[in-house]
């Protein structure tokens, strides 16, 4: 299983239903499912965080953590790796229900400055990325031209 496994099944599902696309919410669900089936065929480890905007939520936007055992849960917000031991508690201390994108991105700029400080080698390009109801836009971070 990758991620164009993923993706492609997601479009077959989609060009088979006369366009209907699945929410966030099943698509995780999908996800998860083959995350499963593989787990059961071998060895397999992959962490996931799939995040999309549905307008059928009243939230709008939703986001979903699934491990390498393949559990789901839906949260609001998430790291993963090595980041995430300094990023969650940053997350966990500053996160609200109702932030503004404003807000949002400033936490995730206190990320970014924590695992500066931190890392032993230094990563001096991120990239910050939005998925709001106009899709998915790309707000830079760091100096690289080919972050775009």
């Amino acid at each position: 299983m990758n991620d164009r496994y993923i993706s492609k099944n997601l479009k077959l599902y989609e060009l088979s239903n006369d366009g209907l696309k699945l929410s966030t919410h099943a698509q995780a669900n999908f996800c998860r499912g083959e995350l499963a089936k593989a787990l059961r065929k071998g060895p397999y480890q992959v962490n996931v965080i799939l995040g999309g905007y549905d307008a059928k939520v009243p939230t709008g936007g939703s986001l979903y953590v699934m491990d390498y055992l393949g559990s789901c849960a839906k949260v609001n917000y998430g790291a993963q790796g090595y980041a995430s031991n300094f990023c969650l508690s940053i997350m966990d201390r500053d996160w609200e229900e109702g932030l503004t994108e404003e807000q949002a991105v400033k936490i995730v700029e206190h990320c970014i400055r924590e695992l500066q400080m931190r890392f032993l080698i230094n990563q001096s390009n991120f990239i910050i990325k939005v998925i709001d109801k106009d899709g998915l836009r790309t707000l830079k971070f760091g100096a690289d031209p080919a972050d775009n």
